[in-house]
């Protein structure tokens, strides 16, 4: 079974891209490569974090982010990425300006205990505070002067790993048992709204091995079940295959034939012996049982049935230019295409 390519019209409307993956593949690098590459000529997309761990800042080498909205690079072709890093405990206490008006007394609220409470014993309205700045980034216009446009053609989230994303991202659920009305039940009900609706995908970021995969798998499940739409999967940190599936046979039907081999690295100009090509050939069984269970991974993949992009392996490491190569690879495979404005929940 072969990945399921992409096409020019699977991101039409979406305005929302969602992020995840397992710790340790790169998802931040990911989402911040894809907003590079959302950000085409004349366009603004707004990067944003939610786990306070400054991935943004690190990635592009920038100062740290804090709650102002900060241009942190250019896109592929003249477009902006503009970071952020949304905190609860700010979003609340701005919440509670909006809605509530307590000025002052907000600030007394926080030296009380009141903040540290909503934000991590209530960890259900911690996540609709922070998607909250989300939501509403999403929405936002300009004012008169512009014609009303939206702020941001694009925001991307790089959001918390597979393994929690269902719980972050349902916060219908998380709020029931906190909030039957009010306020926090109405953001939380309009924030559902735009996450289950046409504008919004969550993008799933993996490597060729078992365990990410298998959480990949998990992760499309539990988000379909929560009524949320799986975007691409993304392939990340590929390697060219070193081997030919024929030398890997060739190895495979006679290991201890090392004869030929010396033959060849002689003729090189290179003296080997019985432990070196001994070594080399052990090598090469070694990696074709990583083509092997990388093959397996691809298939377990295409079952998914998602559009699938992939990534190369970074050689030398991320900088400015690696995370350039990685926007364009995404560009380059047409998940920037057709990029339209929907109008919907969000406004």
């Amino acid at each position: 079974m072969s990945d399921r390519r992409p096409t020019s019209s699977d991101w039409a409307g979406v305005r929302l891209h969602i992020v995840s993956g397992k710790g340790g593949t790169g998802k931040t690098t990911v989402a911040a490569a894809l907003a590079m590459a959302l950000a085409t000529e004349g366009s603004r997309v707004l990067l944003v974090e939610v786990e306070a761990r400054q991935g943004i800042s690190q990635t592009f080498d920038v100062p740290q982010l804090g709650e102002e909205e900060r241009r942190v690079a250019r896109g592929l072709h003249g477009g902006e990425v503009v970071g952020l890093s949304v905190d609860a405990k700010a979003a609340l206490m701005e919440y509670l300006q909006m809605f509530y008006k307590l000025g002052r007394a907000g600030g007394m609220l926080e030296r009380f205990g009141v903040v540290d409470f909503a934000t991590t014993i209530a960890p259900g309205v911690r996540d609709v505070l922070l998607i909250g700045k989300v939501y509403e980034a999403v929405g936002r216009r300009e004012g008169k002067r512009r014609g009303g446009d939206r702020t941001y053609d694009a925001v991307v989230l790089d959001a918390p790993p597979t393994g929690r994303i269902g719980r972050f991202l349902n916060v219908n659920h998380e709020v029931a048992g906190l909030a039957k009305v009010g306020p926090v039940r109405q953001q939380a009900d309009s924030i559902t709204r735009l996450l289950q609706s046409p504008q919004t995908v969550v993008h799933l970021v993996t490597l060729l091995e078992e365990m990410p995969v298998q959480e990949t798998i998990d992760a499309a499940a539990d988000l379909e079940r929560i009524g949320m739409r799986v975007g691409a999967i993304i392939v990340n940190q590929e390697r060219e295959p070193l081997l030919r599936p024929q030398a890997v046979a060739t190895l495979r039907e006679d290991p201890d034939g090392t004869t030929l081999l010396e033959k060849d690295l002689g003729s090189a100009g290179l003296r080997v012996g019985p432990v070196l090509t001994g070594g080399l050939v052990q090598t090469g069984l070694d990696l074709g049982d990583r083509l092997e269970l990388e093959a397996q991974e691809r298939a377990e993949i295409a079952r998914l049935e998602r559009p699938t992009y992939h990534l190369p392996l970074l050689r030398d490491g991320l900088d400015a230019g690696g995370l350039r190569e990685l926007a364009d690879a995404l560009a380059g495979q047409g998940i920037c295409a057709n990029q339209d404005e929907s109008e919907g929940t969000a406004g």
